[in-house]
């Protein structure tokens, strides 16, 4: 080969991958904002019009995207196209917690299109968690068919999950310790499976596509059946620390005289502020999350206003450290944390308008979760997604379980 013809592969090759660079820039937008018009990835991206419509063209090809005429009624001039996420290709997800295994079909911009929580009787060991996933994706294959391309399955897990290779290093509540949950899943499926804190997984898709659209500093708190975890997002980035194990606000200490806690120490969080309490009181036992917010809301028992009032202030000590530590602008609180916010709101809004220092609480705000019982299904998604977002171009699917 000459210079000029290895001068002329080097452009090529530069050329190539700044093509493919850029239509990754233009699928995550489109994915993050479920649409935008070509005007605004034009201004967004800084590329000219016809770089944005070869890219457009080639998402549209890759059936990754679609074109559709805006509403003009309210435009002067020429409208530009809506480029909006294709509704072809979808990711799986699968969140095990002990008392069910959900398992959801998300499409790109984060739309929610099978969710299906399969309740369990007793805590569920990892292979038993697996079989069920398995077995509730094979059984979708009715709904979806051959027009659908699955990019993989991500995992929200309720504990410790080593960042590189899925392990669940400690899910203490499901009893799993150093377990290959995500191997398991993609030797049964045969689909590429990533796992994450459920947590990390609640942050990242309230900071996308719910509260915390365009919100820099927040942190999210979100209380499950396993207990309360939290994810925390600094100058507009994922905290997660040496390992990725930032974020662990349920082992937080909140009362100096409390019970011991499963991690070895006592009067944590988690230990004083319980959805089994909760469910107890208002005669429920394995209920999501919608039912019982309706029941505690419904409530005229004082008992059941005592114990919110009770939770909730051992909430605001945490959130009060929380702040004092990480300064935020926002506060989600998503699970039955939400569910206690939305019985009284004022109290815990009251207990933080005096418990942290004045300078850190006049800028922080309270406020619930939007994504609601979706939240940690659109959340694992994202892992299913994050290969093709990266690369589009050059991205393959594995054949979709839900297709025969």
């Amino acid at each position: 080969m000459t210079m000029a013809e290895a001068s002329q592969a080097g452009r090529g090759n530069s050329n190539d991958h700044v093509r493919r660079h850029n239509l990754s820039v233009i699928l995550g937008l489109v994915h993050r904002h479920r649409g935008l018009s070509r005007s605004l990835l034009t201004r967004q991206t800084g590329l000219n019009r016809s770089t944005i419509a070869a890219l457009v063209a080639e998402l549209v090809n890759l059936d990754l995207v679609m074109e559709v005429e805006p509403d003009a009624s309210n435009q002067v001039g020429r409208p530009s196209p809506v480029v909006r996420p294709s509704p072809h290709t979808i990711g799986i997800a699968v969140n095990p917690e002990i008392d069910a295994v959900t398992v959801g079909v998300v499409g790109l911009g984060g739309t929610v299109m099978k969710r299906v929580r399969y309740p369990v009787d007793h805590t569920p060991s990892v292979r038993e968690a697996v079989d069920i996933s398995a077995a509730v994706i094979a059984g979708m294959r009715a709904e979806f068919d051959s027009q659908y391309t699955t990019t993989g399955i991500g995992v929200a897990v309720p504990g410790l999950v080593r960042t590189q290779d899925g392990l669940v290093r400690l899910a203490p509540h499901l009893g799993w310790e150093d377990e290959p949950f995500a191997e398991l899943l993609e030797e049964a499926t045969g689909l590429t499976v990533v796992a994450a804190n459920d947590a990390h997984l609640g942050t990242l898709a309230e900071s996308t596509f719910g509260a915390g659209r365009g919100v820099t500093d927040l942190i999210y708190l979100n209380g499950g059946a396993s207990g309360i975890g939290g994810g925390i997002v600094s100058g507009g980035k994922p905290l997660g620390g040496a390992a990725g194990y930032a974020g662990e606000l349920g082992h937080t200490l909140v009362n100096s005289n409390g019970i011991p806690c499963h991690c070895g120490a006592e009067g944590c969080l988690e230990t004083e502020v319980r959805r089994e309490r909760l469910l107890a009181l208002v005669g429920l036992t394995n209920a999501d999350g919608n039912e019982l917010e309706a029941a505690l809301v419904a409530s005229t028992d004082p008992a059941v206003l005592a114990e919110v009032h009770r939770q909730l202030g051992f909430l605001a000590v945490a959130l009060r450290n929380a702040i004092n530590t990480l300064n935020p602008r926002l506060i989600i609180l998503g699970g039955f944390l939400a569910s206690i916010y939305a019985v009284d709101p004022a109290h815990l809004d009251g207990l933080l308008a005096r418990q942290p220092l004045k300078a850190s609480r006049e800028s922080v705000r309270v406020t619930r979760a939007e994504l609601g019982a979706d939240l940690l299904i659109i959340g694992a998604a994202e892992l299913a997604f994050e290969a093709l977002l990266a690369d589009p171009a050059n991205f393959r699917a594995a054949p979709s379980p839900i297709t025969e």
